[in-house]
């Protein structure tokens, strides 16, 4: 019987084995024809001359045109190939279109983005611009690219698994990015609200013991320029948003520059590192273009022809967070009269959700469109970037298109919105920081950390400040510039108000830069990366003098020695840093999160004040915090704080890892995965995900890797340096940068995740200028004119 099902059997696995190469046939001509194109022929319309493209090893695009249209032509349809999914993405969030793609589970976000009108701000600036300018010439090339992609590439898969078709782009949708990232560098939407309902809850004698505002005496950048109710809704809303962000939000940054009398080749280094939320595809775009009257090697965002970091022969330019205070909450009073708008969300699978948004003096009722806000009255919101004409496209443009400082320092004066701490060093040993943004001023008794009263003229009173009065270094004596979202110093006697972050990188920084006198490049190599802390040094002998030694195990004993002698680095094979982390967890906890309650107390987790406090708090022996409310008839001070917050430490990393302190390594606490879109969907995120991996860091260390702090003692990254770049004038055609992941968003690329091992372990890759080099590359695509 066996003998007989043979031939059966044999006919049975030979049709197996020809369906399973014919599905290998079939995937690997799907692959070959959804890949980018990094060589061969292709033919675009609107090119007057044949442009050469030439691929380097991780895919950057040095892109040689003989005039700038048909370089911004060929630099659109080379973006659009590996980033069109994110183009797709980032021009829906702040149009509030996520919805039509993902259906009713954005329509939260999505109401929240229409209510505050970034698109209808966006119409408004575009109407005003001059179409006869350099800046929208090249602009719609660009776009043509993209589109000419759109009309005859082939369609990313993304698309295909979601179910939606190919829509051309219009400069709207680049204005929309600008949006986008103004909203996600502000951070009174956090903040204001958050303090508001802990005053009304807590009275001024809490407020009074929180880092509101900037200690004078901490890490300030120098500056040579002689110039009762519950209103936690809007911050909770608009945490929610970012936490579950499609797009990722913008968060911090590093950069430095480094004169020439402080280098040992006597020329300016550059360096720049921007925090923003990991994701994959990466942020970055990288592209180098060469045309006979202009060169630079970029940084571009999706949908954003000129790119915010950047350099060429002559001059480096970056950017970090200024962080200013650029948003304002007004309760509104009844008696006034609203413009009523009309929106209308799209939602896939789902019935047009419409809603109205009622705006007056101060902005769009926030109100209508978040459901949270449990107040009686109407809150407003007053933002710079939808109260003002945007001129961030013609910023751009000069910028990137500076022959000198002063062209620079032209195109940075016209930031008004997301304000930018713009770094700039050149061949001519010029070294500049300029912060940039439309700053203004009120009456010095009016808070604008809080929610403001509509109904006051003295809290409408406000004066713009003129660019030149912005904080500014410029070639200052001390011979570097440097920024890490810290409060920039006083001008005029005025610390400008903001929402700045503790000075811990900005000491690191400092620590460094001011003795030494003799810098390379590789020297700023190893500082881009370093993991350790300025700051916690200082604060482990405060906590161990006043914690209570009574009663303590051997593996507590054992942990104090530990963190005696550690020196702040977070290294993955150190123990102390997961020590640390703990009890910081715990202290936090213990500290706060009685008087707050749980809601408030989460918020507090997700704004500046929270990691400006813990330095502070841990200094203060006495404040209103240390008391733990829930204990009736007992008042606790700072010792019992931090003796209880370390036995519940000990016992709970017992708990996680064992009872071996010395395995207790902070690569057992710390993970990374880069996190494509698809990451919620089991079926799909392991193969467009690119991790999990291991790292080192943590939070506010210059290699700032950025998770929330948690009870669970796992501690997921969720940003960090979104690129880092070094370029020393004394040999700029080696100048180097790194992205976390690699240069394409297409899961079907060979650099799709090519750079992500050598991210992880601090390495670099060549930013080529050289043309001898840049054409001995494999990948040549030459695009030409349509006949």
């Amino acid at each position: 019987m066996f003998r007989k099902n043979i031939p059966v059997m044999k006919k049975i696995l030979k049709i197996f084995v020809v369906l399973v190469v014919l599905i290998l046939i079939g995937s690997w001509f799907f692959i070959q024809k959804n890949k980018p194109v990094y060589n061969g022929n292709l033919q675009l319309t609107d090119l007057k001359e044949e442009v050469n493209v030439y691929f380097d090893e991780i895919g950057v695009p040095h892109i040689y045109a003989q005039n700038q249209k048909d370089a911004y032509v060929a630099l659109g349809y080379v973006h659009a190939q590996d980033r069109l999914w994110q183009m797709e993405l980032i021009r829906r969030i702040s149009a509030g279109r996520l919805s039509e793609l993902f259906g009713e589970d954005m329509v939260k976000t999505d109401k929240f983005f229409k209510g505050i009108g970034i698109e209808r701000a966006a119409a408004e600036s575009i109407k005003k611009l001059d179409t006869s300018s350099q800046a929208y010439i090249l602009t719609q090339a660009y776009l043509d690219g993209i589109n000419q992609f759109i009309e005859n590439g082939p369609t990313p898969i993304e698309f295909r698994l979601i179910g939606i078709e190919k829509v051309k782009y219009t400069i709207k949708d680049i204005y929309n990015v600008f949006g986008y990232m103004s909203f996600g560098f502000a951070q009174g939407h956090k903040t204001d609200p958050f303090l508001t309902n802990i005053k009304n809850k807590l009275g001024d004698v809490y407020l009074k013991d929180l880092a509101i505002d900037i200690d004078p005496k901490s890490e300030i950048i120098q500056n040579n320029n002689s110039n009762q109710k519950n209103t936690n809704g809007i911050a909770a809303s608009v945490n929610s948003i970012f936490d579950n962000s499609l797009v990722p939000p913008f968060v911090g940054s590093n950069s430095w520059v480094v004169g020439a009398k402080k280098t040992k080749n006597k020329k300016v280094i550059f360096a720049n590192d921007p925090h923003i939320g990991f994701s994959q595809p990466a942020v970055w775009y990288q592209s180098h273009i060469v045309t006979p009257d202009f060169e630079i090697y970029g940084f571009n965002l999706a949908l954003t022809p000129f790119p915010l970091l950047g350099h060429n022969y002559d001059f480096a330019y970056g950017m970090t967070m200024f962080e200013n205070d650029d948003i304002d909450f007004y309760e509104e009073m009844e008696d006034q009269t609203y413009e009523i708008r009309k929106e209308t969300i799209k939602v896939k699978d789902g019935d047009d959700v419409t809603f109205d948004v009622k705006v007056g003096k101060h902005g769009p009722i926030m109100n209508d469109f978040i459901e949270s806000i449990d107040s009686d009255k109407n809150i407003a919101m007053d933002w710079i970037y939808t109260k003002l004409d945007n001129e961030m496209l013609d910023a751009s443009y000069e910028i990137s298109h500076a022959k000198s400082l002063s062209d620079f320092k032209k195109g940075v004066s016209k930031i008004v919105a997301p304000g930018l701490n713009l770094m700039y060093g050149d061949a001519k040993d010029n070294i500049a920081w300029f912060a940039s943004a439309k700053l203004y001023t009120r009456k010095s008794d009016i808070s604008t950390k809080f929610i403001l009263n509509g109904d006051s003229n003295d809290h409408d009173q406000i004066n713009y400040v003129d660019f030149s009065k912005n904080p500014q270094a410029v070639n200052p004596s001390w011979n570097y510039v440097y920024s890490a979202n810290n409060q920039p110093d006083a001008v005029a006697g005025v610390l400008y108000p903001g929402y700045y972050l503790s000075e811990d990188r900005a000491k690191r920084i400092v620590d460094i830069l001011q003795p030494k006198n003799d810098f390379t490049k590789k020297d700023m190599e190893l500082m881009v990366n370093d993991v350790r802390s300025s700051v916690i040094p200082d604060l482990i002998p405060v906590i161990l003098n006043d914690l209570s030694k009574v009663n303590l195990s051997d593996n507590e004993k054992y942990a104090i020695e530990i963190l005696k002698k550690w020196d702040g680095e977070f290294t993955g094979n150190e123990v102390a840093p997961t020590i640390y982390t703990k009890f910081l967890w715990l202290f936090i906890e213990n500290t706060f999160a009685d008087e707050m309650g749980e809601s408030d107390f989460e918020q507090f987790l997700k704004t500046h004040i929270y990691k400006r406090q813990i330095a502070k708090q841990i200094h203060t022996r006495k404040s209103v915090w240390w008391d733990d409310i829930t204990t009736k008839n007992i008042k606790e001070n700072r010792d019992e704080i931090f003796t209880k917050s370390f036995h519940e430490s000990i016992n709970a990393l017992e708990e996680q890892f064992g009872n071996d302190v010395d395995s207790w390594k902070w690569n057992k606490a710390i993970t990374v995965t880069h996190k494509h879109v698809f990451d919620k969907v089991d079926a799909l995120k392991n193969f467009f995900n690119v991790g999990p991996f291991v790292t080192d860091g943590t939070n506010e260390v210059l290699n700032n890797q950025g998770f929330p702090i948690n009870k669970s003692g796992v501690y997921e990254v969720g940003h960090g340096p979104s690129t880092r770049r070094i370029v020393d004038f004394s040999d700029v055609e080696n100048a180097v940068a790194i992205l976390p992941t690699g240069q394409s968003g297409n899961v079907f690329s060979k650099h799709y995740k090519d750079q992500a091992q050598k991210y992880l372990k601090g390495e670099f890759v060549k930013m080529m200028l050289n043309k001898e080099e840049i054409m001995k590359s494999e990948d040549k695509l030459i695009l030409k004119p349509l006949e």
